[in-house]
């Protein structure tokens, strides 16, 4: 890759990096704010999320640092909305999920053609990503519906 690209990628990356750290937080929060009959799974899934997004966020710092960029100290946007419901949760969940995957999709027009590397690793993510979203889609469905969450 050419410098210019070199450093749109690191600063892609960077992004990517921010965000994850703000699911961290996020989904440590959330897991803290369920409460009701199916807490015990909720927490769990959310604790595993936050775990996700950790290493997420790590291999983005890898990848910076491969490309000989500075990792970023920053954390994305955290907006506590005070709503604790859970769908209230998990719509906010989703939320976060489509700026994740957006600052994927926005790495793979950077690498396409220049970085194979960067190219598997953005598609790999989005994949990720949209499993992710597809399960919290599911979960915002009232039992029974099939079609997809329009929220």
């Amino acid at each position: 890759m050419d410098e210019s690209k070199t450093q749109a990628a690191i600063a892609a990356l960077n992004r990517i990096m921010e965000l994850e750290l703000a699911g961290v937080v996020k989904y440590t929060h959330y897991s803290l704010m369920v409460y009701g009959y199916n807490r015990i799974p909720i927490v769990s899934w959310m604790k595993g999320n936050a775990d996700e997004s950790l290493a997420h966020a790590y291999k983005a710092g890898e990848l910076v640092t491969l490309l000989g960029g500075h990792p970023s100290l920053k954390i994305g946007p955290l907006l506590e909305t005070e709503q604790h419901d859970i769908g209230d949760i998990l719509r906010e969940s989703l939320e976060h999920e489509k700026s994740a995957l957006a600052a994927y999709y926005d790495l793979l027009k950077i690498a396409e053609g220049h970085s194979v590397l960067l190219e598997e690793y953005a598609r790999e993510m989005i994949v990720n990503e949209e499993l992710h979203q597809d399960e919290v889609n599911k979960m915002l469905r009232r039992p029974g519906d099939t079609a997809a969450f329009k929220g």
